[in-house]
């Protein structure tokens, strides 16, 4: 890799730091034949957490795999599409004859099998029009699952947006396809603790009682340390252990932005050099640039109020008291009532968010923005 601080993507054991007890626990539940609910704050590294245990030769040799993230979904015929793509596209390029039966199985979506016009190779192309019948598409799909030559492992990420769709009976009609299909395993993941407790923890919801919690939190700092060290090192590059805690305090040691830094780090700092204060200051200032536009761009979709209750929560950092009388006095806000409307359009915008009782803004990069 020309830069081992992979970002967005799962690259490989080497480039994935430490899980080594969540990876054990999510093993042990796929090999259990047990469902899990895996549930932590967004950009903490579920998803990457999800594709190393995949990625196991255990899991790689006796199971099918299946990985979808249906935040972008609002409707079953979405969910259906990404599912049944993901499970063609996934299985097809093994062998024609994988090929054939599953233009057997998934009957409602002939029309998607087609040859590449360039290398004549088998492709599978369905648009979101093609699926006529959702349920009769999730029948073909579990189907599928319920009579694969191995076990099936689907993990599906933001589950919690299924109960956003506009039927109102997923939930039902994905449990009793699930309770049918004793072939296939799933993890339910999502970043809405409070949504996916009331799915699968609420007496009248279909999914009580269906599967297992498991919570991760932030990686260890001196294993990051540990981990990050040890890349630059690879490449005749020396990174301080102050530097790498610099940068994961900064961002409260939210993976994905650490990884961001890092990233930029590594690439401003040449071969035989060293991190200085001056090369990181430069790194971070590269970084927030290139995200600039994109700051800029949600500012201008928010209110006056908006912005300043932004402000002030991006000097805070993060906390619990944004609706007290100090906090409106300290910030010069206008009212108790005002920053209650703000804060519900700036959380319906998912600009901030509520982790653990606390306000924070979700982008954390865009924290050090607006402080800059």
């Amino acid at each position: 890799m020309n830069n081992p601080f992979v970002i967005g993507s799962y690259a490989g054991p080497h480039y994935f730091c430490d899980r080594t007890e969540e990876s054990k626990e999510l093993m042990d539940n796929v090999l259990n034949g047990r469902n899990t609910v895996l549930v932590s704050h967004r950009r903490i590294g579920k998803t990457g957490l999800i594709c190393h245990v995949f990625d196991q030769p255990v899991i790689k040799r006796n199971y099918h795999v299946f990985f979808v993230d249906i935040l972008s979904t609002s409707s079953l015929r979405e969910f259906v599409m990404l599912l049944g793509k993901e499970i063609i596209n996934s299985l097809k390029p093994r062998s024609k004859k994988i090929t054939d039966a599953l233009k057997t199985v998934f009957f409602s979506l002939r029309g998607g099998f087609k040859m590449d016009a360039v290398t004549g190779e088998p492709a599978f192309e369905l648009s979101l029009g093609e699926i006529e019948s959702p349920e009769a598409t999730l029948d073909e799909i579990f189907k599928y699952l319920g009579t694969a030559d191995k076990p099936c492992v689907v993990a599906i990420d933001e589950f919690q947006q299924i109960g956003e769709y506009e039927e109102k009976n997923v939930e039902a009609l994905l449990r009793t396809k699930i309770q049918h299909c004793p072939n296939c395993h799933f993890i339910f993941a999502g970043s809405e603790p409070d949504m996916l407790i009331n799915m699968f923890n609420s007496q009248d919801k279909p999914f009580y009682k269906s599967a297992t919690f498991m919570q991760i939190g932030r990686i260890d700092l001196d294993k990051y340390a540990a981990f990050a060290t040890s890349l630059f090192k690879e490449s005749d590059k020396v990174i301080g252990e102050e530097y790498v805690k610099m940068a994961f305090e900064s961002v409260d040691g939210v993976t994905l932005y650490v990884q961001f830094i890092m990233n930029e780090l590594f690439h401003v700092v040449p071969v035989g050099g060293k991190v200085t204060q001056e090369l990181y200051d430069k790194s971070l200032s590269i970084l927030l640039n290139k995200q600039s536009f994109v700051f800029m761009n949600v500012l201008r979709g928010l209110s006056l109020r908006q912005k300043e209750v932004l402000y002030a929560l991006a000097k805070e950092g993060r906390t619990t008291e944004m609706l007290s009388s100090d906090f409106i006095r300290k910030h010069e806000l206008k009212s108790s009532s005002s920053v209650q409307s703000s804060l519900k359009g700036l959380l319906s915008k998912k600009v901030i968010a509520r982790e653990d009782g606390h306000y924070v803004i979700s982008d954390r990069l865009f924290r050090l923005w607006l402080n800059r």
